[in-house]
């Protein structure tokens, strides 16, 4: 691999989420000292694959409490010629983290990002009643503010607390349990190197040629007839006007499977455009 092939882009800063990812997905490519590239957006990571900054991306694919992540759905659907290479799913675990030795007595103000907050409220409440809150652009950036300030304490994930050297007051006290986000890898297509894992998924963007009733119906029957199993189904606006959208789909399986195909093939016959968006394993996050 040249020094372009080792470069993956991330929504930052270091100690995201996303950041936990981009290390899950270097490691399945073999890339054992990646060289991560922090971007501001997932915007900015698209950017970076298709201009050639970094040979490969990660972004937020979809969460199991928020749904689908709408800017990166936008990116394949209207700017971006990136494709899914593969998926990983990250356990969204919130911890209080704080400077080292910090008792809770001490704590005046907790902060994170507006969502580590809202998903944390029953802890707050219950053990650190009445304490100020300050939002941050990112839980990272809280367990780098905490490890600095013995009167504050972030929410964040263990990575990012080890990260700043912050001490681990609480684990897991998000208020569900059951939290998980699915990062994509993202990059041109045929360049990353042959990724195995025992499941693979297919995901497809669909434009329709005109707005009917029945179009839906018509797409999900292609489906059923083949016995796909379809995991996630969602509409977007086509940004012209009102009451104008396309479809993104998504199922379990590979698109060269004759079934797909054949389905692939009936939906190009009705629709505008079938665009895959990719055909890729999943990979294990641990």
């Amino acid at each position: 691999m040249t020094d372009i092939d080792h470069t993956i882009a991330f929504l930052g800063p270091r100690g995201t989420y996303t950041h936990e990812a981009a290390n899950v997905f270097a490691s399945a490519l073999g890339i054992k000292a990646p060289d991560l590239l922090e971007c501001a957006s997932f915007d900015e990571v698209f950017d970076a694959v298709d201009r050639g900054r970094a040979a490969f991306g990660v972004v937020g694919k979809e969460n199991s409490l928020e749904g689908p992540v709408t800017a990166t759905l936008d990116n394949f659907a209207f700017r971006s010629s990136a494709v899914i290479l593969a998926e990983t799913v990250i356990d969204i675990h919130h911890c209080l983290v704080t400077a080292p030795g910090v008792a809770l007595g001490d704590i005046q103000t907790v902060a994170s990002h507006s969502q580590g907050l809202a998903q944390c409220r029953r802890y707050l409440n219950e053990r650190l009643p009445g304490r100020n809150t300050q939002i941050m652009p990112s839980t990272a950036e809280s367990a780098r503010l905490a490890a600095s300030d013995p009167t504050i304490a972030g929410i964040a994930n263990a990575f990012a607390a080890r990260l700043h050297g912050c001490d681990i007051a609480a684990a897991d006290i998000e208020d569900h349990l059951g939290n998980q986000t699915a990062f994509a890898l993202i990059g041109r297509l045929g360049s990353a190197p042959q990724l195995v894992s025992d499941d693979y998924k297919t995901t497809l963007a669909l434009f329709l040629r005109e707005d009917k009733a029945g179009a839906l119906h018509m797409i999900l029957s292609e489906f059923a007839y083949a016995g796909i199993n379809i995991t996630m189904l969602q509409s977007r606006p086509l940004k012209q006007q009102f009451g104008d959208y396309m479809f993104f789909m998504e199922f379990l399986g590979k698109d060269i499977a004759p079934d797909v195909q054949t389905a692939l093939s009936c939906l190009r016959l009705k629709l505008r455009e079938v665009k895959v968006l990719g055909s890729y394993p999943v990979i294990p996050s641990a």
